[in-house]
């Protein structure tokens, strides 16, 4: 029987998983809304174990490899068994959540440096604001800091002592010299911290317990993976001179450079040995869903003449506050005038998201970054011809849409990359 490969991308929504053969062929690609709230942790794992329980079980046995991604910046506390903390502190902070009153702090730890973690915005402020709110609950064991990712990967290990680097950029974790920055490794709670592991390391088998609860055998490796935005990266397999723009709940936009690049409110991670630029807003096509469903979309859309301006300047954000292409924790939505068309009111909307993706093109650019000749579009958003036309007329680069290159099928080609390594020894 051959052996596969499982991608998995933890959403704002829902989760989403690919099942890759040894060449790399997508076999099976499905999804599942969540049962509950994005911020209930718990949800994640039982939307999953929902979605893994409607694979074939002589598939699932088949699975040598499993990866995940989850959102950027979404965090929680739990304690050594990854159980969560009691109450309100058992949610996660999600990646859009601002701290602002934590700044003060944030910057006492970090000193003066540009940095991912140096923001309201970063999962530094998410964590200290998190820490601060349990010192009013009785500590009997350590308490751990994990992203969304993290914690999922530690329930499939059973242990939950590690974390990705991706994925803690924005804690605080120095990609190029391998260590936490400024004061953190010496702050009283930095026994918090994840030991991290680069993407694509072989962490270890899936624990027996979760092995026998998911149906996937006990000798399933687990590599780990990377952020969301990342594995769609992945999945696309870009040019040099190529951007990605993932269109999902958020607008993300990610390049390979040469060298690393830094600057506020820029994530620089290093995937499959290369180093990736991106930014993400608070912009994208969740603010979509607060007007239309997913049919009136479809029919809007039609309607819309992309070769000519609705006329109006929306700034599209589903709540107060900016991460790219500027950091501001203040920023307000512009939501108003809205027509009477709804027509106009759906392009008004497309126009200012694309307005945020054409800055933050030029921040990228402005930072060093070399320009791009033309760009692919993953995500939700890539389903839209009608967006992709006007996009092609603000931005005057030629775009392709690839809605099927999802972030799972990213994750499912990491893992099925290091099938050869365990067949080899060398994992």
């Amino acid at each position: 029987m051959r052996e596969l490969a499982l991608g998995v991308d933890f959403g704002t929504s829902g989760v989403r998983l690919a099942v890759n053969d040894r060449d790399g062929q997508t076999l099976i690609e499905q999804a599942l809304a969540y049962p509950g709230p994005f911020e209930l942790p718990e949800t994640w794992r039982q939307g999953f174990i929902a979605l893994l329980h409607q694979l074939p079980a002589e598939l699932k046995q088949r699975v040598r490899a499993i990866s995940l991604a989850g959102t950027s910046g979404t965090l929680l506390l739990c304690d050594e068994q990854g159980r969560l903390l009691p109450g309100a502190l058992g949610q996660a902070l999600p990646y859009h959540q601002a701290c602002e009153e934590q700044l003060p702090e944030v910057q006492r730890l970090l000193g003066p440096v540009s940095h991912p973690a140096s923001q309201a915005s970063g999962s530094l402020a998410r964590a200290l604001r998190l820490i601060e709110q349990s010192r009013s609950i009785a500590q009997t064991t350590k308490r751990l800091i994990r992203h969304q990712a993290d914690w999922l990967m530690g329930w499939l290990l059973g242990n939950w002592r590690w974390g990705e680097e991706g994925n803690n950029l924005r804690l605080g974790w120095d990609l190029e010299g391998q260590h936490w920055l400024g004061g953190l490794s010496r702050a009283c709670w930095a026994g918090s911290l994840p030991d991290i592991v680069a993407s694509g390391t072989v962490v270890g088998p899936v624990a027996p317990a979760v092995a026998s609860e998911l149906g996937l055998t006990e000798s399933c490796q687990v590599v780990a993976g990377t952020t969301d935005a990342n594995a769609s990266v992945l999945a696309a397999d870009p040019a040099a001179d190529e951007g990605i723009t993932v269109l999902g709940s958020t607008l993300v936009l990610k390049q390979f450079v040469p060298a690393p690049i830094h600057g506020v409110g820029l994530s620089c991670h290093r995937v499959n040995g290369r180093w990736l630029l991106g930014g993400a807003s608070n912009t994208g096509a969740a603010i979509l869903g607060r007007y239309f469903d997913a049919s009136m979309l479809e029919e809007l859309s039609r309607q819309i003449d992309p070769k000519h301006n609705s006329g109006l300047k929306l700034r599209p954000l589903l709540c107060q506050g900016e991460r790219f292409p500027v950091d501001d924790p203040q920023l307000e939505p512009v939501l108003e005038p809205r027509p009477v068309s709804d027509c106009r009111f759906l392009q008004a909307l497309l126009e200012g998201i694309t307005a945020i993706e054409k800055e933050g093109w030029q921040r990228l650019r402005e930072v060093g970054a070399p320009p791009i000749q033309r760009i692919t579009t993953l995500g939700g958003g890539a389903h839209n011809a009608q967006w992709r036309l006007l996009r092609e007329r603000m931005l005057g680069l030629p775009i392709r849409n690839r809605p099927k290159l999802s972030a799972a099928r990213g994750m499912a080609r990491l893992a099925q990359g290091k099938m050869e390594a365990f067949r080899s020894g060398s994992a």
